[in-house]
């Protein structure tokens, strides 16, 4: 009887252990913001106070894991605030995940967690900058996200412009707005008042703290050319695979060994050529499988191999990278592409989940900076979305609200 009992300690002992390992950061795949009944997912989500929203992730692995989240307010850059927990948030948070199921009918074996909010334990107060951090059962961060609370205290007037600068006249865009207070008055708004102004959702690349360029009544104006201009790129690329065992016009191949691949058409480079008009949905990705209705836990994965023809005015020193809201536009090692001298070719393999995905090719030089439209071009014909932030921060206040926000599409561009 003894003997058994040892025997019953050490087996719950060893699943203990099993389950209590720690979750290597490439074990994280598809973190994503949704809006109830929006499909398209997205890196960042920017909603007013109340709005619900949803934050979801898969674990590549068959354990269910403890995890946790917790939120930080921030100030206009990004940096913790003066506020306490409790002056921001109405309940608290540290709280264990409880929502996720295992996947089902799929190859690549992981986990669905996802957290809704606000929900039963914690509700928002305040506006402004929030990060939120996923925790494992020992405390240590998994990964974190960037999002956007907001009040309707101003509207955002937007309109989008070609460079008046004839160099570039065909090459950027530029973002004008106005700013009009409904719900508040603003005090010295050249020091009180800040903006951020971003492309595509994508944070690294933003235009931050403009002046207003003069007041017309309430109303701040910003009509600026060269301060507010952006590259204007050229449209994202794309593939869908809800059809896994599928070839379509964007995937010429398929295999499955432990799981599937898919292989992407080689892409020509399309810099100094004529700009031709791509539907896209601004970097955007969505889940998708074909005869499900519950793609979250039943889209399968598989390894996406990404080709690029060598471009002709690489730099020496260049890297290429992959990147989409899908990876949180980031510039890092695991999103770089390698040389294959055979083919002359750029290539990547990502493992993603089941849908569509919007992506881009982009060059970092060897100063560590991103090099805009040296793969496929600028063009002010371009469809962009940008989005304008305005945050407030009054004489004596302790953090910088956000007091309303505006986004504009360049599809509207005018002279």
């Amino acid at each position: 009887m003894k003997k058994r009992f040892i025997l019953i300690s050490i087996f719950y002992l060893v699943v203990k252990i099993a389950f209590s390992q720690s979750i290597s950061p490439e074990l994280v795949k598809s973190i994503s913001f949704q809006k109830p009944n929006d499909k398209i997912a997205s890196n960042l989500f920017i909603g007013s106070i109340g709005e619900g929203f949803k934050m979801s992730f898969d674990i590549l692995s068959g354990f269910e894991f403890d995890l946790y989240y917790q939120l930080e307010h921030c100030d206009f850059n990004w940096e913790k605030s003066q506020l306490l927990k409790s002056e921001y948030l109405l309940g608290f948070d540290d709280v264990k995940i409880e929502n996720y199921s295992s996947s089902f009918n799929t190859y690549q074996i992981y986990t669905h967690y996802s957290v809704s909010f606000p929900n039963s334990n914690t509700r928002f107060k305040k506006s402004g900058n929030y990060i939120i951090k996923i925790l494992d059962e020992y405390g240590e961060e998994l990964f974190r996200r960037k999002f956007i609370i907001f009040e309707n205290l101003a509207t955002v007037q937007t309109e989008i412009k070609r460079s008046r600068v004839i160099e570039f006249i065909n090459e950027k865009q530029v973002v004008n707005f106005e700013v009009n207070p409904i719900g508040i008055r603003f005090n010295n708004p050249s020091q009180t008042v800040k903006i951020k102004v971003f492309k595509n959702n994508d944070l690294n690349y933003m235009i931050d703290d403009i002046k207003p360029q003069y007041n017309l009544g309430k109303k701040l104006i910003y009509k600026y050319d060269k301060e507010l201009s952006f590259w204007g790129g050229n449209e994202y690329l794309y593939f869908e695979n809800k059809f896994i065992r599928n070839t379509n016009i964007k995937i010429r191949g398929f295999d499955l060994n432990d799981i599937y691949s898919n292989f992407l058409y080689t892409h020509i480079p399309k810099k100094n050529k004529k700009y031709s008009y791509n539907p896209d949905i601004n970097g955007g990705f969505l889940f998708d499988v074909n005869n499900s209705i519950n793609p979250e836990f039943e889209a399968d994965y598989a390894n996406i191999h990404f080709y690029l023809n060598k471009p002709n005015f690489l730099d020496k020193g260049s890297n290429i990278y992959v990147i989409g809201d899908f990876n949180n536009h980031e510039i890092s090692k695991n999103h770089i592409m390698s040389f294959n001298p055979k083919t002359s070719q750029y290539e990547a393999i990502f493992k993603l989940k089941q849908g569509f995905y919007n992506y881009k090719y982009v060059v970092v030089d060897s100063n560590n900076k991103i090099v805009r439209g040296n793969i496929d071009g600028n063009f002010d014909e371009t469809e962009n979305e940008y989005n304008i932030i305005v945050y407030y921060r009054n004489y004596g206040e302790r953090y910088d609200r956000v007091i309303g926000v505006g986004k504009g599409l360049s599809q509207h561009i005018t002279n």
